[in-house]
């Protein structure tokens, strides 16, 4: 069984029809552990009622949050999330409990351990956060996958938090909408395809090995440095979009382990991305035939 962090933002999601637990890192680490790996969700919460909520759902997911660090101070974070055919927009409000990260040796030793982690842009909104999910990363071992997950939530992100979080990397997840903008913040120029865009920032940055560029219902694009892979996407009745990006790079973190090829983890992160996007919410409920069926599919 393999370790694997999402370190960041744990928030609820203010929808229309009520609140939904979420926050890409927390999202991503609640599928790893669904897909069967050992995952754990360093982030912080309130002393409040949102927190001990969050608290009390989490416990029902195979997730370890026994390192959440708990805030007496700033609340639980939340963002009010809107939806239009599907397709979501996000106010973050600010600041919450996930801006005050801490670096403890409890963190540093969990991230000495693991075999991937999975951090993003959003968290590193503040400095102190930046901090220690940089400092995290850093005592990661040499053969830790470390998963850049870029999320422009303007206007949380900058030119030196993509350089910085780049040259952490070693696999960048980003979507079809977000490579240009980030091509054009690190003066990248810009590229007449995607795959020209994924093959600019290899060249950019040495310690990159994958770049990983989801479509929506077109599917995504897997570029390494000596292949390359294309899948067309699953076709699905799309209930909203929270959530489904996450689980596909939490599905291609579970096969890149186990040193599956580009096809497959192209495979899994799209029949897991769908899945989730066909469903309400970030966390929909998974059963194990679910799990078993899926899973036949990618193999298969």
């Amino acid at each position: 069984m393999y370790t694997i962090l999402g370190i960041g933002e744990l928030l609820w999601d203010v929808l229309p029809e009520g609140a939904r637990l979420g926050g890409a890192p927390a999202n991503y680490s609640v599928m790893a552990g669904r897909l069967g790996d050992r995952a754990a969700i360093l982030s912080r919460i309130g002393r409040d009622a949102l927190g001990d909520d969050a608290l009390h759902l989490l416990k029902d997911f195979p997730v370890d949050c026994g390192e959440l660090q708990i805030d007496a101070e700033q609340p639980t974070g939340r963002v009010t999330v809107e939806l239009e055919d599907g397709q979501a927009s996000y106010v973050f409000h600010q600041p919450v409990a996930w801006d005050f990260l801490e670096s403890t040796e409890a963190w540093l030793g969990e991230a000495a351990r693991a075999d991937a982690v999975c951090f993003g842009s959003l968290a590193q909104r503040a400095d102190q956060s930046r901090r220690t999910i940089h400092a995290l990363v850093r005592a990661t071992r040499p053969e830790c996958w470390r998963i850049f997950d870029v999320n422009l939530r303007a206007p949380f992100y900058s030119a030196e938090i993509m350089r910085e979080s780049l040259k952490l990397a070693t696999v960048v997840k980003l979507n079809d909408a977000e490579t240009p903008l980030v091509l054009d913040l690190l003066g990248l120029g810009a590229a007449a395809s995607l795959r020209e865009g994924a093959e600019r920032l290899l060249a950019e940055f040495a310690g990159l090995t994958l770049v990983a560029i989801t479509r929506g219902g077109e599917g995504s694009l897997l570029v390494g440095r000596s292949e390359w892979d294309e899948h067309p996407g699953i076709p699905t009745k799309v209930v909203d979009t929270i959530g489904a990006g996450d689980a596909f790079t939490a599905a291609m973190t579970h096969y890149l382990l186990r040193g599956a090829p580009l096809a497959t983890l192209n495979e899994a992160g799209n029949r897991w991305g769908s899945f989730v996007a066909s469903r309400a919410g970030a966390m929909p409920e998974i059963g194990i035939d679910v799990l078993q069926r899926i899973a036949r599919e990618i193999e298969g």
